[in-house]
């Protein structure tokens, strides 16, 4: 395959997965906003959580200084001129499925089309209209069909493996990203006093429902979620989808299955990754700090999508 073209299928997937994950970032902080806040009632800091945890937050306050709930939303969902906005990863994501076209399929192409086009008339007609929480189920619930449609019409070929591995990587630096924004927003309180009170709850049950995790937690731990507990689900327990050890395996067995040559730096790395993982018990994460962890995984996570670029998607 020509690395142009498996550019093209990785950073499709890449940024229509990105938009799902800001979707979940929006919705959970939108929710948490909701909440009564100690001594303010605007909800704005709350709202800085989903800046916080896709790096844009500087950029905001750049471009429009004082943190204003309106200015976010529309900052982090609609915003033409932010490329990291849920409107701008929609607008790359079909024009590289455009770019390969005849690379997938006629259903992920119709798929990836229709979302574009209803995400303009969205933009056109406002979230005021269509509401936060609607449109944050509309951004996941397209991203699903895509890959329903992937999963059920394409072949197992490299393409295939491409598309993969660009959802992979970038789930799993959203969930350390996630997981590490509510350590900035919240501080020392996150691993401590605040898992027991009824903010703290809402906060942790939030973040589980904004990576699809309730469920399993409640299945898995039977208790009222807590740091410790919820950071080793969402790290190091591979039987939950969106969990670090769940991409990172996914990934590791992607890379494993491309052809060696010029890949081996990027299948070294991954296979490094997770047996890292592998060996790692939540004690010890914890032991180093939380935040200290959770920010040195993010700097792996970035290092084997640069390796995957030098290895295959640079254009020679």
């Amino acid at each position: 395959m020509l690395s142009r073209t498996a550019a093209d299928l990785y950073w499709m997937s890449r940024y229509l997965e990105r938009a799902e994950n800001l979707a979940r970032m929006l919705e959970v902080s939108y929710l948490l906003s909701l909440m009564p806040q100690a001594g303010r009632t605007d909800g704005r800091t709350e709202l800085a959580m989903s800046l916080l945890a896709a790096g844009t937050l500087e950029d905001y306050q750049e471009r429009h200084g004082k943190l204003d709930s309106q200015r976010m939303l529309h900052f982090f969902a609609l915003d033409e001129t932010n490329p990291d906005s849920i409107y701008c990863c929609l607008q790359a994501a079909r024009a590289n499925a455009h770019a390969v076209r005849g690379r997938i399929t006629a259903d992920m192409w119709e798929n990836i089309n229709a979302t574009w086009l209803e995400m303009r008339n969205i933009a056109n007609n406002g979230l005021g209209r269509y509401g936060i929480s609607r449109f944050c189920e509309w951004v996941k619930e397209r991203s699903h069909l895509f890959r329903g449609a992937t999963s059920g019409t394409i072949m197992r070929n490299d393409a295939y493996s491409f598309i993969r591995l660009g959802t992979f990587l970038e789930r799993a630096d959203n969930t350390l990203r996630l997981l590490d924004s509510r350590y900035e927003m919240f501080g020392e309180e996150s691993e401590e006093v605040s898992d027991k009170s009824a903010r703290g709850y809402f906060q942790w049950s939030a973040l589980l429902r904004a990576l699809s995790s309730f469920e399993a937690f409640n299945e898995i731990y039977r208790n009222a979620p807590g740091a410790e507990q919820i950071s080793e689900m969402l790290l190091l327990r591979a039987d939950v989808p969106r969990s670090l050890r769940a991409c990172i395996e996914e990934l590791d067995q992607i890379l494993s299955s491309l052809p060696n040559g010029n890949g081996r730096p990027a299948q070294r790395l991954a296979a490094e990754l997770n047996a890292r993982l592998r060996y790692t018990g939540i004690g010890e994460i914890f032991d180093s700090g939380l935040h200290l962890w959770l920010t040195d995984y993010i700097a792996h996570i970035n290092h084997l999508g640069q390796t995957v670029h030098d290895s295959y998607l640079e254009v020679i």
